[in-house]
């Protein structure tokens, strides 16, 4: 479990190197992407029943796509809720 762990952070630190490129669009795909994947993980930690891993992935999805940061315009795509987003400076 330890080595899974461990794979998975490694996994995502060279993922997330690679998003110095992506346009803000792709940001949120993959912000989406990652955080429904790390409910999925801590569901699966968790011993969770299918309801709760369903929670636990909407969840980082929502968490995903909360925040996802442009650096080259310094600005920030924050969702509605609804499923759009809007850019505005980071806070």
């Amino acid at each position: 479990m330890k080595t899974t762990i461990i794979s998975l952070l490694a996994g995502s630190a060279m993922f997330l190197s690679a998003c110095d490129t992506m346009t803000a669009d792709q940001r949120t795909v993959a912000g989406v992407a990652g955080g429904a994947a790390a409910g999925l993980i801590a569901a699966d930690v968790l011993e969770a029943d299918d309801d709760w891993t369903l929670i636990a992935a909407l969840g980082g999805a929502a968490a995903g796509t909360m925040v996802a940061q442009n650096s080259a315009s310094r600005t920030c795509a924050y969702s509605r809720g609804d499923g759009t987003y809007y850019t505005a400076p980071c806070a």
